[in-house]
């Protein structure tokens, strides 16, 4: 089945407009952060806890229904799913666009979120399907062009619309791409994929899964402001693990679970996941840290702001599709190395940042952590995919993406939180024998930059220390060779051992 679906010419204009879809709705995923302050002031909203659900809702509806789409992928065919998704994104689009209130506009966001969130797995999966496993580094690499550089250039984009027009435009801007993409995809997308139409939903798994991971999302996100002695955090947490331990037994017991864990038991998939989801966690603290400095620390306007780390969005959109081509040469160790390496030693100087750092120094180091970035993510869960049956496909995408945005929204309400509580140390330090009135505005001002700049060193030093566990891990990966599945199945049928897949 495998192979006769790599002789196949891969199905180039299909894959253009999933391109189209996925863009939107990755750029929307980051688009509305440096916005929020001028939502709040235009919705009349006085409490920032309260504006902040247009981006907490959003990520929670997507932890929500991205565990389900593996079994979404397996049950209806591409174009269907397609169409849906794209249609309830427009949708939501529309309704944020024109909301007059904050209850609409919320409305709208969780309504884009159910569309975007299958569309990441299922461009991922057309990918895997339509390319031999040879190129599928190369093909992936372009996919990581859309997955990384989209929400990155968000907030640059974000600020500059922000600064100059109104917040709506940010809405008004994607609509009609959602709407060509869904056009598209009415008139000239086909079906590439297999599908299971006995497949069944298990409405349990479901609960588990919206319990366990929208509980674990929605508890991390709100400690980092709400403190995490907070008693609806403890709850929301307490509840989120037991229901997300109840869900991984349950699908380990059943026969066709929701999301497939038994992916793990094959090495190079399960280690590279760990590494993804440690270096996801890296990613995401440098997106919040370096903002926090740039801003808060050197007083940089939003769109200044983005306009520094555009250069790094950059490096990375162009990278993805060359690591792509060096992956299907030289396999992942060599690039993980490399990758690592340069990103422990660019967060190694963000940690070092200080008050009078240029502003070509911060750009510099930026972009170099960044480019290093570049060079681990595709390659290495590219090669965890290929060691995949493709039956497991849909498993493999689902459980990657799941477990990526449950460790960056964890990663990064950790980080926040040691950042302030350094923050808050160092500045009852500064303060020690220093009587408060004698102090001008200015003094004050230079004593919270020096606080928070070593809330976000010291934050960045444990980044580091991530980092480092990850480059420590990469050394074990091995180059994942063709796992071949009808051989698997008939050996299964006869009751033998699994063939393990090779690796060398």
């Amino acid at each position: 089945m495998d192979s006769a679906l790599q002789e196949k010419k891969p199905p180039y204009l299909m894959i253009a407009i999933l391109f189209i879809g996925a863009f939107v709705s990755f750029l929307n995923n980051s688009l509305l952060n440096v916005a929020l302050p001028s939502i709040m002031v235009d919705l009349n909203i006085k409490d920032y806890s309260t504006i902040q659900w247009l981006s907490t809702g959003y990520m929670l509806v997507s932890g929500i229904l991205i565990p389900a789409s593996a079994f979404l992928l397996t049950r209806f065919s591409n174009r269907s799913l397609f169409i849906t998704s794209m249609a309830i994104f427009t949708l939501g689009t529309a309704i944020a666009a024109v909301a007059p209130n904050f209850s609409l506009l919320l409305t709208g966001r969780m309504v884009q979120a159910a569309g975007s969130s299958v569309m990441g797995p299922l461009l991922m999966n057309i990918m895997l399907v339509s390319f031999p496993r040879e190129k599928r580094g190369t093909a992936m690499g372009i996919f990581g062009l859309v997955m990384i550089t989209a929400p990155a250039i968000g907030p640059t984009l974000s600020g500059f619309i922000v600064e100059y027009y109104d917040w709506r435009l940010l809405f008004e801007m994607i609509l009609p791409l959602a709407v060509i993409s869904l056009l598209l995809g009415i008139w000239k997308s086909k079906n590439v994929m297999q599908q299971n139409k006995n497949a069944t939903l298990d409405y349990f798994s479901i609960i588990l899964s919206s319990i366990g991971f929208g509980g674990l999302l929605y508890g991390f996100s709100s400690a980092s402001s709400d403190g995490w002695t907070d008693q609806v955090v403890l709850i929301t947490l307490i509840v989120g693990a037991i229901a997300l331990i109840a869900f991984v037994v349950r699908q380990l017991k059943m026969d066709t679970p929701l999301l497939d864990l038994r992916v793990y038991k094959y090495p190079m998939f399960a280690l590279g996941s760990v590494i993804a989801i440690v270096n996801a966690v890296a990613m995401f603290s440098g997106m919040i840290l370096t903002p926090a400095y740039v801003q808060n620390v050197r007083g940089i306007t939003p769109l200044d702001s983005g306009l520094m780390m555009l250069p790094g969005a950059i490096i990375m959109g162009i990278m993805s599709p060359i690591t792509g081509r060096l992956f299907d040469k030289y396999g992942p160790r060599v690039l993980g190395v490399i990758g690592l390496t340069i990103t422990a030693i660019s967060t190694y100087m963000l940690a070092n940042l200080q008050i009078d750092s240029s502003h070509a120094y911060i750009i510099l180091v930026y972009t170099l952590r960044m480019f290093g970035m570049a060079m681990v993510m595709m390659p290495i869960m590219t090669n965890g995919l290929n060691q995949l049956p493709t039956r497991l496909n849909p498993h493999g995408t689902a459980v990657n993406n799941t477990a990526q945005q449950v460790s960056g929204s964890i990663g990064t309400a950790i980080l926040i939180t040691i950042m302030n509580s350094v923050t808050k140390t160092k500045a009852e330090d500064l303060m020690t024998g220093v009587d408060p009135t004698t102090l001008t505005a200015a003094n004050k001002a230079l004593l919270t930059q020096e606080a928070l700049l070593a809330g976000i060193q010291y934050s960045f030093y444990i980044a580091l220390g991530i980092n480092i566990v990850a480059l420590i891990l990469v050394f074990f990966i091995k180059h994942a060779e063709v796992s071949d599945e009808r051989f698997e199945t008939s050996k299964n049928q006869q009751g033998k051992t699994e063939t393990k897949p090779a690796v060398n």
